[in-house]
């Protein structure tokens, strides 16, 4: 509720539309923060026709929904997933977050998965989700204001450049990371990447762009494009960047919100695109349905759901299965006084 004021009632059932798409092809492990909560959540699952035997529930009290930022980075190597984890602090803005901060830990314990815990001089590295788009194969896209900026919400003082790309060599197999420069306006993550840029395929990226000369990420969006032209893969070759459209900006109340269709989520059968009521969403489906045609690009209506100033990559987290079983299921709860996962 407090991610929401007084639009909470609604975002119950966008989140019911959620997992019913995303149940079409994959397993959706929902955390919840206790038993009354979990019961609540499968009356209004059952009654959007969500079929539970797809759906496990992961017992775990958190401060918030945003599982993108405050949720595991998996990693893969050959048949093996583990966790490499970072630190949360609730994007240097917020008080409360102790709670999200013991998520991952609990969540790699109960799948069995070693955690390497990312340290800089022996200190933790805080890291958000959102803050990093990878290609899968080796490169990296992120934002020189979410993690350079040495005065606004800043995350790891005295961290630079070279510092995060050594760490996104050691604990997530990088070895190009491609810096743009800032992120849309409303965004209070401070630059968060996935509103902005996305990898579509292993050379391909979408980049927002704003056709307004009198909205202010016009110009922020231009310079990202401008950089981009002279990024490169790992493998040297030529970045392909695919425009799709900001829709036309949002506001409630008197705050701007980070509407965007780039916060996508990809699942195994579909990619679910956040829509806004705006003439520009069919135009951005049909150009994401073009880069995915293995896939259906289903919009979700996000309207009420951007007032928590994100959407549906923000909400979600994907987990990779592991190659030699079938994934295991999060059946059992975990409390929250149960120690963190052990860190290797």
């Amino acid at each position: 509720p407090a991610d929401w004021p007084g639009k909470i009632s609604a975002i119950h059932w966008v989140y019911c539309e959620i997992v019913r798409r995303i149940v079409q092809g994959e397993i959706a492990s929902i955390i919840v923060q206790d038993k009354t909560h979990e019961n609540k959540a499968k009356q209004f699952l059952q009654k959007s026709h969500v079929p539970l035997e797809n759906v496990e529930f992961f017992r775990c009290a958190t401060d918030r929904g945003w599982l993108r930022d405050s949720g595991p980075t998996f990693v893969v190597n050959g048949k093996d997933v583990a966790v490499s984890r970072f630190g949360f602090n609730a994007w240097a803005r917020y008080p409360n977050w102790k709670k999200d901060v013991q998520l991952t830990g609990k969540i790699a314990k109960k799948r069995k998965l070693k955690l390497f815990p990312v340290e800089h001089k022996k200190k933790m590295v805080t890291l958000e989700g959102g803050s990093i788009d990878a290609n899968g194969t080796g490169s990296l896209l992120t934002t020189e204001e979410c993690l350079l900026d040495t005065k606004v919400q800043v995350r790891n003082p005295g961290l630079e450049r070279a510092d995060y790309e050594q760490l996104f060599k050691d604990y997530l197999g990088v070895t190009n990371t491609i810096w743009l420069g800032k992120g849309i306006a409303g965004d209070d993550t401070h630059g968060h990447v996935d509103d902005i840029c996305r990898f579509v395929n292993k050379n391909t990226v979408v980049l927002a762009y704003e056709r307004s000369a009198k909205d202010p990420n016009q110009v922020v969006l231009e310079e990202n494009r401008e950089r981009l032209q002279e990024a490169r893969t790992e493998d040297g070759s030529r970045l392909e960047v695919v425009r799709l459209p900001m829709p036309s900006p949002l506001y409630f109340s008197k705050l701007r919100l980070p509407a965007s269709y780039a916060n996508f989520y990809i699942t195994n059968h579909a990619v679910l695109v956040p829509t806004f009521n705006d003439p520009k969403d069919r135009t951005a489906l049909g150009i994401l349905s073009e880069l995915f045609p293995q896939r259906s690009v289903i919009g979700i209506h996000a309207t009420d759901l951007v007032w928590g100033f994100g959407t549906l990559h923000c909400l979600t987290h994907e987990e990779p299965a592991p190659a030699s079983k079938t994934p295991q299921r999060l059946s059992e709860s975990v409390s929250e006084t149960d120690s963190e996962a052990g860190e290797t």
